[in-house]
């Protein structure tokens, strides 16, 4: 069916073909590209920023595969479905973890180096929730960046100008996504985006494609604090709920448990200190010195990233206090350089030494384990239009994601499309599309909030669906978001509607997701996984091992429904 809403724009100034069209840089989108690429067919990539500042660049620990001696997927798949709390999808889980040791060896036949022993083999750490050393590294703690690095040293080996576009991958950056085109079947056509900047194409464009691949990271930027980048502002997810597609489990945020405390003004992007410093041996504790993780949990500082934080966050309710402790002394200085350098500068950084003091820290949002609803090739409800990564929801992660899936699901899922997109392309199915453009223009447009908005949404949704939730929280995070868009359409109706930008754009976004995660956090009455209602403070398997599927409405509302069991 065609599109129903869309971001109030200019119409397109400029328009393009190709055959694929891949939204985001980061492990998912690049995979994407250089494999379909490879199977003959035309790529653009188009991201928000350059090239490499997607999130993945920001992952420290590692990536997850049972590579090591003993280890095996069936162990890896029973971690996993002990960190989803219920509600993983089993076969999603299987195929991430049987395929994924093989996906990290192409990986690294791309060009990523992982760190080695002396003997050559990779090095394997620990992380939260895993009971086995199975979390390939690099660079010590800067796994994500030396991923991204070669991947982006791949794509821009065949990447060509415009001109040559068919002989490579078509790289368009700086270019924030708006609206997906469909043709009169509904089938997606193509996407609208804005390009910032002067050159050959700037502003409002049109991209048409024969299917569409989304991989547009995470949405972390609707909380004040959030380990995620600026540019993580749920684009893919607005756009896609926009476009009619299936949303899942948008409730389910992770908020990562140790995360470098700045004070209690501290906004936007905090440091992370990942996982792998816990994996390694470091404790927490609180003020007094005192290990809280011992006896709550079988791993005490290696439980799943739920239970920490939960534990984190209710040591602070009952000591009053703004953060916790990570206390890594004992590590030496040498290990601290050696493993942790990305680590150990940031926290110098900001005045804190870990070789001769703790580090403060808190949690904060870090990964949404919900997104677009995928099946296991990556296609959503729309034909044509795929996701994968974190905007994707495929069903590995349930409830909470286990450490170090994220890369590996990206890369697994991203060849899955890729194979996909070939084996359709093999089999004369993948035919050019025509834009219908009348349906284009009769999507109603949605108005923009002014870009003060943000700061707004990012408070009442740390306030009111944070860590901790309830059912009144919630309620007055929704009517502050409700607020918001009423005076959006006010505007409009006294011809004052704010300016079509990148920053009302990206407002609109975070306000979208912002109001459909609290619909959904407020539906789901029950304590699982990381999601915490601290007026249903029990998981309850008899009604809510289910899934919630989220849609817009025809008046443009996000609606939570239940999957049927």
């Amino acid at each position: 069916m065609p599109v129903k809403h869309r971001l109030t724009a200019p119409a397109p100034g400029w328009t393009s073909t190709t055959d694929v069209v891949v939204v985001g840089s980061g492990v998912a989108g690049l995979t994407v590209a250089l494999n379909v690429r490879e199977a003959g067919l035309r790529a653009t990539v188009v991201t928000k920023a350059m090239l490499d500042d997607g999130s993945t660049r920001w992952a420290q620990g590692g990536i997850a595969a049972a590579l090591g001696e003993g280890d095996t997927p069936g162990q890896h798949l029973d971690d996993t479905l002990v960190a989803g709390a219920g509600l993983c999808d089993e076969e999603a889980v299987r195929t991430l973890v049987t395929e994924g040791p093989d996906a990290v060896r192409r990986l690294i036949a791309t060009g990523a180096a992982f760190d080695r022993g002396e003997d050559g083999e990779i090095l394997l750490t620990r992380e939260g929730g895993h009971h086995r050393r199975r979390i390939a590294h690099a660079g010590g703690d800067a796994t994500g960046a030396e991923i991204s690095r070669a991947l982006v040293s791949a794509v821009r080996s065949t990447a060509t100008p415009a001109a040559l576009a068919a002989e490579g991958i078509e790289l368009i950056e700086h270019a924030l996504v708006l609206d997906l085109l469909t043709d009169a079947n509904g089938h997606a056509a193509g996407l609208t985006l804005h390009v910032m900047g002067e050159g050959q194409r700037d502003g409002v464009g049109a991209i048409r494609a024969r299917a569409v691949v989304l991989a547009t990271g995470g949405m972390g930027q609707v909380f004040s604090a959030t380990t995620n980048p600026a540019v993580s502002t749920g684009d893919g997810v607005a756009l896609a709920l926009r476009a009619g597609a299936a949303v899942t489990d948008l409730e389910f945020v992770q908020f990562h448990p140790t995360v470098l405390w700045l004070g209690p003004e501290a906004e936007g992007q905090q440091p992370l200190v990942s996982e792998a410093v816990r994996g390694e041996g470091a404790h927490l504790v609180d003020a007094d010195g005192v290990r809280f993780m011992v006896g709550q949990h079988e791993l005490a500082e290696l439980a799943p990233r739920d239970i920490v934080a939960k534990a984190i966050t209710r040591r602070m309710q009952e000591q009053g206090a703004e953060h916790m402790y990570l206390d890594g002394r004992h590590f030496g200085a040498a290990m601290w350089e050696q493993r942790f350098p990305t680590i150990l500068a940031s926290c110098r950084a900001h005045g804190i030494d870990p070789v001769t003091e703790p580090i403060p820290v808190a949690p904060a949002a870090h990964y949404a384990s919900g997104g677009i609803r995928t099946d296991r090739h990556g296609r959503t409800t729309v034909p044509g239009l795929y996701a994968c990564g974190e905007v994707a929801c495929t069903g590995v992660h349930g409830a909470n994601r286990l450490a170090s899936n994220s890369l590996l699901e990206g890369l697994v899922f991203a060849e899955r499309i890729a194979a996909d997109l070939a084996g359709r392309h093999r089999a004369d199915d993948l035919p050019e599309r025509s834009v219908d453009v009348a349906a284009a223009r009769a999507a109603q447009p949605v108005p923009l909030p002014p870009s003060e908005a943000r700061a707004e949404i990012q408070r009442l949704m740390s306030r009111g669906a944070g860590v901790l939730r309830s059912a009144a929280s919630m309620a007055d995070a929704a009517a502050g978001l409700a607020l918001l868009a009423e005076q959006a359409y006010a505007h409009v109706a006294e011809e004052k509607p704010a300016d079509p930008r990148v920053e009302t754009w990206e407002a609109a976004n975070l306000l979208l997701v912002a109001t459909a995660l609290v619909a959904a956090a407020a539906q789901r009455e029950e304590t699982r996984g990381c999601h915490w209602r601290e007026d249903f403070p029990e998981r309850d398997d008899a009604h809510w091992r289910r899934h919630l599927i989220t849609h817009l409405t025809a008046s443009g509302d996000p609606a939570s429904t239940p999957e049927e069991r």
